[in-house]
Formats: C-alpha cells, structure tokens, sequence
C-alpha cells in the first residue's frame, strides 16, 4: 500500500489499461493538458509520439504511463490531477482512489455480510403489494363469503381482470 502518486500509478496501470473509457480522445486531452500546462514532464516530441494515431490507443496509454513513472512523482501527480481534471468518472474508479475513499470513510469500512441467496430485491413497495394481497387473501378466508357484501359475485367480478389460472381458481372457489 503505497503513498506515493508513483506507486499509485504503478497500481493502476492495469486498471488503466483495461478501461474502456479511456479511449482516443479522452488520452489526447491527457496528453495536451500535460504537454500544454507541464511541459517540462512531457515536451512537445513527446506529446507528438503519445497522440500518433497509427499506434493503438492502449499501447499509446501503457508508454504514456510508463514515461510518467520515469519522470517522477511530480508527473504522476500531474497525470492524476489532469485525469481528475478531464475524465473523473475513470478517476474516482480507480482501485487506488476506491481504497482510499473506503479507508477514509469509517461507516463504508464496517464488514457488512451479504447473504448468499437473496430472496427479494425489488424493494419495499414490491414487498408492501405482496403483503397487502395476502393479507386481503387472509381476510376474505376467515371472513366467510356471506359476511362480505356481494357474496361469491364479488370473487367471480374480481376474476375478470386475471390471468387463466388464478381465473379457474377463484371460479373454482366460488362454486
């Protein structure tokens, strides 16, 4: 776990290289920024080569974060801050920024048991709607037909809107 931007871009690489996001343009606005801004980390011959478009973009960003690591901790700074900067949905998914974020935070760092089968994850109204509907089923079960008012018409009208099934057996019931 280390605490310099070097050995955080050293982590990162991988993740980097196998981001999707970051593709042709967002890796030249990288570039320019670092090239505009800090020249003295990537001079314009650099910057050249690290645009060139006849090389594939993932080779382009591998030499690209291997010259940084070379350069030093101040253009590993610059490169997240210019990555920050430009593209900082990549930024905040970094695996580096993502263990920091967590270990900063004292309530996400509770160890938090998942169950291995989840029985429902619709959420609560879901639940509230079953519930409701067993709770009628209940009711018309231990209020009997006759106390209702509409007697089995009402379960026959209410077996319109159903399907097939549930249809056959609420008829079934009322027979």
């Amino acid at each position: 776990m280390g605490d310099s931007f070097r050995e955080h871009l050293r982590e990162d690489s991988s993740f980097l290289r196998a981001d999707r996001r970051l593709d042709t343009e967002p890796l030249d606005r990288l570039v320019l920024q670092l090239n505009r801004i800090y020249p003295q980390i990537l001079t314009d011959k650099e910057a050249t080569k690290f645009r060139n478009l006849d090389v594939p973009t993932a080779v382009r960003l591998g030499e690209l974060l291997v010259h940084l690591q070379g350069k030093g901790e101040e253009a590993c700074r610059e490169f997240y801050r210019a990555l920050h900067l430009h593209i900082e949905e990549v930024y905040y998914s970094l695996p580096t920024r993502r263990r920091l974020r967590d270990n900063r935070d004292p309530l996400k760092n509770q160890h938090v048991y998942h169950q291995k089968y989840v029985m429902n994850d619709k959420g609560p109204l879901f639940f509230l709607g079953c519930f409701s509907v067993a709770v009628g089923m209940a009711l018309l079960y231990y209020y009997s037909e006759d106390k209702l008012t509409g007697g089995s018409r009402a379960l026959g009208m209410a077996a319109l809107g159903l399907k097939r099934r549930a249809r056959e057996v609420l008829i079934w019931y009322t027979d």
